[in-house]
């Protein structure tokens, strides 16, 4: 999943990249906005896959020290 969304987000800034500069190079204003736009969707979909990768990671450390210290995993009131 993580490495996936990577490549995606890659893939969008590459062809925000492209897509700008054939903007640039042609002179079409909606070219280069349009390329901006794709940069920005592709910056924010690797944000994305990095909050969850961190989220992930955070979990698995949070299992890993209720298993290890013997909790059930819960702030349940004794009955």
């Amino acid at each position: 999943m993580g490495l996936e969304d990577k490549f995606d987000a890659a893939a969008d800034k590459l062809k925000g990249k492209v897509e700008e500069a054939v903007g640039r190079a042609t002179n079409d204003r909606s070219k280069v906005v349009k390329g901006k736009m794709d940069q920005a969707k592709g910056g924010l979909k690797d944000t994305v896959a990095d909050l969850k990768a961190h989220a992930k990671d955070s979990a698995d450390e949070a299992a890993r020290d209720r298993r290890r210290t013997g909790e059930t995993g819960g702030d349940r009131l004794a009955p």
